[in-house]
């Protein structure tokens, strides 16, 4: 098949699979006699493979890494667990500041008049001002 036929039977973009050829991380199909990429089944489960694992956050290295380990037959199971157990540490992580940010920016919207006030404690919080003190006896 072509790169289109490829691209939607994978669910990978014809540029996104031309960029991972590039890249390395997905070795270039064989070239029919007019110099047009020719895919097989083989390489189009590859590409959803890719995908896949792009989908669920892993980097290309990391991407390239479980290829790896998925090609060969010979692979212990414990390298793939390795580097799914650190990505979802990784992923924790970022939930973790995800949520933090969710926290403080739902604060600062709750602190802010909304009104046709120029006070605004969401720009002084970005623009690193301390918020203004209240005003006592009022």
């Amino acid at each position: 098949m072509n790169i289109g036929e490829a691209s939607t039977a994978s669910g990978v973009s014809a540029k996104m699979i031309r960029y991972y050829e590039s890249i390395g991380l997905i070795r270039a199909p064989q070239r029919s006699g007019s110099n047009y990429r020719v895919y097989s089944i083989d390489e189009v489960h590859t590409l959803r493979f890719v995908k896949r694992a792009r989908n669920l956050g892993f980097s290309v290295d990391e991407t390239a890494t479980l290829l790896g380990l998925w090609q060969d037959k010979a692979r212990a199971s414990g390298e793939v667990k390795d580097i799914a157990t650190s990505h979802i540490a990784a992923l924790e992580t970022k939930i973790a500041e995800l949520q933090g940010m969710v926290k403080t920016l739902k604060h600062l919207a709750h602190c802010c008049g909304g009104d046709h006030r120029p006070d605004c404690p969401i720009l002084d919080d970005l623009a690193g001002l301390s918020p203004p003190e209240p005003r006592k006896g009022h």
